[in-house]
């Protein structure tokens, strides 16, 4: 091919690209998120849904594929046109630490995916039922060290953020508990309400309004510091020296969607970031607002990646 119609040819696809972007979106949007509603991931996406149906003039719908620790949402996602009609949005476990849990997966995170942007951050939270005769997190480490093996946990499915959270306490805290998966966030958090297990360590977005019903008792968070949304409840690290845990949400489009359309949705997400208001909701659900640029996740996912490697394997989290 000459050069002049290499040029006018790359030209061409340019201002495609740009017109496509410029009358994007011209129908709903979809946000396949890979867990049940009633979880941290399901309540973001929401969040930020409503914000962005008002600044697109067309619906964002939000579709819950549960199963398989997100596997499932995400094969859809990964299978779906790369056309910005559909989008993905994970929780950090299911880009960055499945594909070392999971012998088999029927997809690949770097492969399938492009970033977008990571919209919240936020910690977990160390939660009993409201009838737990454990009051402190030493009481329950004290407890698991007299009976070893005799207490559960349940977690939103193998290698989640809410798992890992559960086996890094256990790790650092030097006690063991019998790891109870569900399809989601919601319903383990529905079998810990039950009394079905003995504590989770679930999103703090999901578990504060059954801790602010009474339904739950909090006992630590995972951040550094404490919560503001949880008055009086102390940071796990008081007890277990150096432990932190955090989790994050975010949005990724599949590989092959246009690169004008992946910055308008940063941009817009960005935007909806930055208002007054979705910022006080999130903060409620004790979520933190990133809004980072699509070259800054894939950075951020490709370090917590490696990180994840190297506790899966000295924790023998392994699914062939």
């Amino acid at each position: 091919m000459k050069l002049g119609s290499f040029l006018s040819l790359a030209l061409g696809m340019l201002v495609a690209a740009s017109a496509s972007a410029q009358g994007w979106p011209s129908k709903p949007v979809r946000f396949i998120v890979p867990f049940a509603p009633g979880g941290a991931t399901d309540i973001s996406a929401r969040l930020l849904g409503e914000r962005l149906t008002q600044a697109w003039g067309q619906t964002v719908i939000i579709e819950n594929r549960s199963g398989a620790a997100g596997g499932v949402g995400a094969a859809e996602a990964a299978r779906a046109s790369p056309d910005g009609y559909t989008l993905f949005f994970p929780s950090g476990s299911v880009m960055t630490a499945n594909q070392h849990v999971y012998a088999k997966l029927n997809y690949n995170p770097e492969r399938d995916f492009v970033p977008v942007t990571n919209v919240v951050t936020g910690p977990q939270v160390l939660a009993v039922p409201a009838n737990s005769p454990f009051k402190t997190v030493a009481d329950l480490i004290a407890a698991a060290k007299k009976d070893p093996g005799k207490l559960t946990f349940g977690h939103a499915g193998i290698g989640s953020q809410t798992h890992l959270a559960g086996e890094n306490f256990l790790y650092q805290a030097k006690i063991n508990a019998v790891a109870v998966p569900y399809k989601g966030e919601g319903p383990a958090l529905a079998s810990l309400v039950g009394g079905e297990t003995s504590f989770a360590m679930t999103n703090l977005a999901a578990t504060i309004s059954h801790i602010n019903a009474g339904r739950l008792r909090a006992l630590g968070v995972t951040s550094k510091d404490p919560a503001p949304q949880l008055p009086g409840v102390p940071p796990i690290g008081r007890t277990v020296k150096g432990f932190e845990n955090y989790g994050w949400f975010g949005i990724v489009a599949p590989t092959g969607t246009p690169a004008a359309i992946v910055q308008k949705v940063y941009q817009d997400t960005k935007k909806a970031l930055d208002s007054t208001e979705l910022k006080a909701r999130f903060f409620a659900q004790g979520l933190t607002p990133v809004g980072d640029t699509p070259e800054h996740m894939g950075k951020a996912m490709k370090a917590e990646s490696e990180l994840w490697a190297r506790v899966v394997n000295e924790r023998k989290i392994q699914v062939k």
